[in-house]
């Protein structure tokens, strides 16, 4: 396969903060291990610039630094390509500042195992007239506006997650024979150092509906991928449930699976330059009351004869230029 496809003090949580964070130290810890047994092999690193657009009211800009160890290869074609890679990245955005560390290992061909850090803090600011939260609390008594100061709140995310990947042209090589399938899932914990249980908060202009706790994300991505300008055509289909019990949840449909459904065009403008160009729907609730967009999401109540609906989310482009 040619690529893999990815697509902002307070005590309560940091006993959950320090579990992940062990998780992932213990992954990386392990995979360096396996990198240091091969030290006679070749390492090498790149960096890119990644550059995110798109139709609402969000950018972000991030530099990634990655340095790939070759790692448990051997002579067969699923063994030869064997590696670990580290990845180090930092993000901007106008309403957060995002630093991640990432780990993955690729034991055989078709199979990747990840495990990463994101460590964030959030602001919020007004855009043509109207409000751009990346951080506060979204609380009932004034539902939809964020309740916090700038920087006031580590915004955290600990990650564990498996790909698994197949092109057909590793069976019938050939330039144009790259029908590719890929897909991710991955066990997260989302965190706020502020928040206590089962309170809400907005991150990076999101609807503010975060909890800290578990989450589960899921993708499948199926494209042709091919050596002309237009490289990759796709179509990728994204999943996220909450994993975490929040009483009286399944009235305002907080227990549903969340969908997105995206086409995804990538140009290979020069040799250091791709735009990816995202066109996305999603899955919508449909709720009982006209004026539920007045209040609080959980005083909302899920239609349940019809609780899916669905609905235009966003055009996004993404520029990555490699350094």
């Amino acid at each position: 396969m040619k690529k893999s496809y990815k697509f902002f003090f307070h005590a309560e949580g940091f006993n959950n903060f320090n579990a992940g964070l062990l998780i992932c130290i213990l992954f990386i810890f392990t995979a360096l291990t396996l990198a240091a047994q091969e030290t006679d092999k070749s390492v090498s690193a790149s960096s890119e610039l990644i550059l995110q657009i798109s139709t609402l009211p969000e950018a972000k800009l991030g530099f990634s630094h990655s340095i790939r160890f070759p790692v448990l290869q051997g002579e067969s074609a699923l063994t030869q390509g064997n590696n670990l890679k580290l990845n180090f990245t930092g993000e901007i955005s106008p309403v957060s500042l995002n630093g991640i560390v990432r780990t993955v290992f690729t034991p055989v061909a078709f199979l990747e195992f990840q495990a990463g850090i994101r460590l964030g803090t959030g602001w919020n600011i007004v855009l043509f007239g109207s409000d751009v939260y990346g951080n506060g609390f979204n609380l009932e008594a004034n539902p939809g506006k964020a309740d916090g100061k700038p920087f006031d709140a580590l915004l955290w995310k600990a990650h564990f997650g498996g790909t698994f990947q197949f092109d057909y042209a590793a069976v019938a090589p050939g330039d144009w024979n790259h029908v590719v399938m890929q897909t991710y899932h991955e066990i997260n914990y989302n965190g706020n150092t502020r928040a206590k249980n089962n309170e809400a908060w907005f991150f990076e202009a999101d609807s503010g509906e975060n909890r800290n706790g578990f989450n589960y994300y899921g993708n499948l991505l199926i494209g042709y991928q091919m050596p002309i300008f237009l490289n990759t055509v796709a179509f990728l289909m994204e999943m996220d449930l909450y994993l975490y019990d929040t009483p009286g949840r399944s009235v305002w449909g907080d227990d549903m699976i969340r969908w997105k459904f995206s086409n995804v065009l990538i140009f290979t403008v020069t040799e250091k330059m791709d735009i990816a160009l995202i066109t996305q729907f999603r899955t919508a609730r449909n709720f009982t009351s006209f004026d539920w967009k007045e209040k609080h999401f959980t005083q909302r109540v899920l239609n349940t004869s019809n609780p899916y609906g669905f609905e235009f989310y966003r055009v996004a482009a993404a520029v990555t230029y490699k350094l």
